[in-house]
């Protein structure tokens, strides 16, 4: 079997979609699954990637509201020749995945309708959904009933319907897709599928006094003080106010000493730490986007707490990799951190600076508690190893091909399905119409 797949969530800084996609190479090159990635490039060029899988890169420009991105456009298949068909018609594989919901979903779209010529072939197409568009629009643009309405709108008539099948990371994530599902003529599938850890990489045997002395040295923190660890991009929807709102609180008390440690980049790290110099001088250590996994690893082992501030995370790889190295999770209580982190593991409370603070003070306490939550997590963390999780998806899209290919196979049972308008509401007309009119003059 050979699957496709597509996102422009792809940089050197990247963060979990691409360390999923690096997991999921890793585990086709095991299996012998043949696996090709398309993902934007400053040229065009092509990288293998073990025996069984390669990366398309594809000259792409910078993206307009994240230029750390760069982003693959409609113009690279919307033509006939164009990169895209190219590479599919090449390659003709049994399923395509797009993670994207901004210019790659057409592309979805034109492949489930036959809209293109000169690919003569028809994948099962497949969106990964590893984000909420909602939350995305709220933290780029604001959030108000116009807003709403045309995201809602997008996500029904230009993302649901143009896939014959979806994906999600978590149940937070699926849920956005349930009210676009409904209405549309045929069935299509909703299946989560959660993101995973290298729980090899990740250990507390990580941790020791000489590599303690070192990181407290390297983020000139004062001895004695708590290290504060948030690893993640540093962007708008990650809700990085509620860090230095917390730091504050931490600081009014004047118990102990605190450093807060960032590991990550974004288009919010200057204007964050500029905030943090004014408002919390000298305990924000900045140690950018770290490559290293190995030094990531005694990072996170050597640090007291993890803080996730994020309420409207869509799963959140950072709080299981801690989890993983022994390190204690503060979190918000809703979204997708709720799919492994509850009250038995880790620390989740409202994402208000005063129940933050209050969490990181219990959790930096020693007690036969925090050890027991701890232990539990190291076990949860154990559940969501890569190899298990990639290994879960390469056997849903073995399913997904197959059940295209014969009425007979049964799907696997997925988290829910949309529900069919037999009468076919003005809009579904529409779309149907406008389709048939485009295909008649490809």
């Amino acid at each position: 079997m050979k699957t496709l797949h597509l996102t422009n969530s792809w940089h050197a800084a990247s963060g979990g979609i691409a360390t999923f996609y690096q997991a999921l190479m890793e585990a086709a090159n095991r299996r012998g699954h043949e696996m090709r990635m398309v993902v934007p490039g400053r040229e065009d060029r092509v990288e293998a990637v073990g025996a069984h899988a390669c990366i398309y890169y594809v000259a792409s420009p910078p993206a307009p509201v994240n230029r750390e991105y760069r982003i693959i456009l409609p113009t690279e298949y919307v033509c006939r020749g164009s990169r895209l068909r190219k590479i599919v018609e090449e390659e003709r594989p049994d399923l395509v995945e797009i993670c994207d919901k901004y210019t790659l979903n057409y592309f979805a779209g034109m492949l489930r309708v036959g809209m293109m010529g000169d690919i003569h072939c028809r994948p099962v197409v497949a969106g990964l959904s590893c984000e909420r568009m909602d939350d995305n629009v709220r933290a780029y643009f604001g959030w108000n009933p116009l807003a709403r309405t045309l995201a809602k709108f997008y996500m029904k008539w230009l993302y649901f319907c143009l896939f014959d099948h979806h994906l999600a990371n978590s149940q937070y994530t699926a849920e956005e897709l349930r009210p676009a599902s409904m209405g549309h003529p045929t069935r299509r599938g909703v299946w989560i599928r959660p993101m995973g850890v290298d729980s090899e990489d990740f250990s507390p045997a990580h941790r020791s006094s000489l590599a303690r002395c070192h990181l407290r040295q390297r983020t000139r923190a004062v001895a004695g003080a708590k290290l504060l660890l948030y690893v993640g991009r540093l962007a708008p929807e990650k809700n990085l106010r509620l860090l230095l709102e917390v730091l504050e609180r931490l600081e009014e008390q004047r118990s102990m000493e605190w450093c807060l440690v960032l590991i990550g980049d974004g288009a919010e790290r200057r204007r964050f730490l500029n905030e943090a110099n004014r408002r919390t001088p000298r305990r924000v250590a900045w140690l950018g986007h770290v490559q290293d996994r190995a030094e990531l690893a005694r990072i996170y082992a050597n640090c007291d707490v993890l803080v996730h501030p994020n309420p409207r995370e869509p799963f959140g790889i950072a709080p299981l990799e801690a989890m993983a190295s022994g390190l204690p999770v503060i979190a918000p209580n809703v979204g997708g951190v709720t799919t492994y982190a509850n009250s038995t593991n880790a620390w989740l409370v409202p994402p208000e600076a005063d129940e933050f603070a209050k969490a990181i003070r219990d959790a930096c306490r020693v007690s036969a508690e925090r050890d027991l939550r701890v232990t539990r997590a190291l076990a949860t963390a154990s559940q969501f190893r890569w190899e298990n999780v990639a290994d879960s998806f390469l056997d849903l899209y073995q399913d997904l091909a197959q059940a295209a290919q014969t009425t007979s196979y049964r799907f696997p049972a997925d988290f829910f399905s949309s529900a069919p308008d037999r009468g076919g509401s003005a809009a579904a007309r529409f779309t149907t119409g406008l389709a048939r009119r485009l295909l008649s003059t490809r």
